[in-house]
């Protein structure tokens, strides 16, 4: 399996997005830990969740249990990089909600360290800025919970560039991810890549294929994508990451599966070196 970096750890060059093993239209248990157990054989390293990941209101963390549950009965659990996030609720009336106080980051930190059954979270991310509450007091409770030992790398999630330069400066240069929505459909975090890269932050795109609802129409939606992979004989979702990879060595994608099958295809990424040529049609499409 390729490697990429994330701070000072070496992770899977695509990781795996958990998040629809917990929200609405989730597959059964046995399912998410089929498919968590297929992401670990095929070498996947870096596992994305957060304390929201889940459908009602009486289960917050289902995703860190779950996944936990899972590393628990692997052989390679002990190898996998966690990624959780803190800072966004569910009410579970399917709306989202945010609460970015110190006070409640610190608390929902605490919670996900007993779901997860570790002693320091190995990547801890806040996970949306909060209007409410002053973007470097949100950062300030993540710089905290980085000198008490809580977790051991600090990352921001859905920020813009002077938001990614501030977390920098507060975390004392120690931020080491930054994880935004970014595929063929919504380009609009091109900058935030291009920092990332300028930084050597690693820039972890969430929804690479579109999201849960329109994965399935990549190929249909975006026709370059589709003409490319039909001459490779691959799928549209496989030549998007390939594409994503190629954009800089700091870009992560973290694909959302339910089955073993797609992360399978997914992962296969890696091993796609598209041409120049179809580098270029990609990003004019």
């Amino acid at each position: 399996m390729h490697t990429r970096r994330i701070g000072d750890v070496d992770v899977s060059a695509i990781g795996l997005g958990a998040m629809p093993m917990s929200i609405e239209g989730r597959p059964d248990e046995a399912r998410s830990l089929a498919t968590l157990h297929a992401a670990l054989d095929a070498g996947v390293t870096l596992i994305d969740t957060a304390d929201a990941y889940h459908r009602d209101a009486d289960e917050v963390g289902h995703n860190e249990t779950l996944i936990a549950k899972a590393l628990a009965s692997h052989d390679r659990g002990a190898d996998v990089l966690v990624a959780t996030k803190g800072g966004h609720l569910r009410p579970g009336d399917g709306s989202w909600t945010l609460d970015g106080s110190p006070r409640h980051l610190k608390e929902a930190c605490e919670a996900s360290l007993r779901r997860l059954g570790v002693e320091a979270i190995g990547l801890y991310q806040f996970h949306r800025p909060d209007p409410r509450v002053p973007y470097e007091e949100s950062v300030g409770a993540i710089r905290d919970l980085l000198d008490e030992g809580k977790i051991r790398m600090a990352g921001i999630s859905n920020a813009d560039p002077q938001q990614i330069r501030q977390a920098n400066d507060i975390l004392g240069g120690r931020l080491v991810s930054v994880q935004n929505q970014f595929s063929p459909a919504f380009r609009s975090s091109e900058p935030e890549l291009r920092l990332c890269d300028e930084l050597g932050i690693a820039f972890l795109p969430w929804s690479p294929l579109g999201g849960i609802s329109r994965a399935g129409e990549l190929g249909s939606a975006h026709a370059p994508f589709a003409r490319i992979a039909e001459t490779r004989g691959v799928s549209p979702q496989r030549v998007c990451l390939a594409w994503m990879l190629a954009k800089s060595p700091v870009v992560i994608p973290i694909p959302g599966a339910s089955r073993p099958e797609t992360i399978r295809d997914s992962l296969a990424a890696t091993d796609l070196v598209l041409t120049d040529g179809e580098l270029a049609e990609l990003d004019a499409a």
